[in-house]
């Protein structure tokens, strides 16, 4: 299934997509798509409904972040030796964590704000990953029993506030707009191998990033079970699984996102994301 959530900003209605691509409204059935939604016993319900029949959403509203009111948006980074070689940083012998502030998190075509005194804003296409089932000190083994789906996100930064300002990585990828996610949850059945995804950003028609998540130092089993000796993960949250090379920061000389700029971002079978940049006021 592909679950998402369609509509005005803070007033977001649950949907599907068919299987012609069309949004189907789910609002007879959910109230919106969270952590219980998404639980393996009530994405069981869900698949036993006709889509068919499902209300037809007309037009081409907005599309919201695919998942509403998580309580953690987790990050991991340097996860790809690749990237970790052009920052000019070692590849970790753990996953490197830190956190985006969930207020940051923002429709997959919603316009990309800036920081006033930004000079650094930067891109990141990453797998995202969507907790299904509570998990805490489970078995790597274990780990995608506890994954209700996955998705495309932009890990936005701004590498002045996360690098230069001590060191403090969640300064620098938490400003409101900085954590686009969708524009769909895929259901974890429909992604046979999350080490087998093609990801891909495009900066103004350019493309930029193109890498797999086969080159991952740390595959989503490995990180979902690490991550669960640290903390709960919660039906609902949302981890963020790092980027390949290609990033603003590593170029020479660096390039850094202005406005005007248009990203767009995709993984294979998780959706295309397009943005628009605009420094705030």
């Amino acid at each position: 299934m592909k679950l998402l959530r369609y509509g005005k900003l803070g007033k977001e209605k649950p949907g599907i997509l068919d299987q012609e691509g069309r949004i189907r409204d789910l609002s007879a059935h959910v109230g919106d798509i969270t952590g219980d939604t998404i639980s393996p016993k009530a994405l069981a319900k869900l698949r036993k409904i006709k889509i068919e029949t499902l209300p037809l959403v007309k037009g081409k509203p907005r599309i919201g972040s695919c998942v509403a009111n998580p309580q953690k948006f987790i990050a991991i980074g340097l996860n790809y030796s690749d990237h970790a070689a052009e920052s000019g940083l070692k590849v970790p012998d753990e996953p490197v964590v830190f956190t985006k502030q969930v207020s940051c998190l923002s429709g997959p075509n919603d316009t990309v704000t800036l920081p006033p005194k930004s000079k650094k804003g930067d891109w990141e296409v990453e797998l995202g990953v969507i907790i299904g089932t509570k998990a805490k000190n489970i078995k790597k083994a274990d780990a995608l029993k506890y994954v209700a789906g996955y998705c495309t996100i932009n890990d936005l930064s701004e590498r002045e506030f996360q690098v230069e300002r001590s060191g403090q990585w969640t300064k620098g990828k938490s400003y409101d707009t900085f954590g686009p996610i969708g524009p769909w949850l895929v259901t974890s059945d429909e992604v046979k191998d999350p080490q087998k995804l093609h990801l891909w950003l495009e900066l103004n028609g350019k493309r930029v990033q193109d890498g797999n998540t086969s080159t991952m130092v740390f595959g989503v089993a490995h990180i979902v079970a690490y991550l669960s000796e640290f903390f709960t993960l919660m039906p609902g949250d949302i981890i963020t699984t790092g980027t390949p090379p290609g990033v603003g920061m590593g170029m020479k000389p660096p390039q850094y996102l202005k406005p005007g700029d248009k990203m767009r971002i995709g993984i294979d079978g998780l959706g295309v994301q397009e943005q628009v940049v605009v420094r705030d006021k």
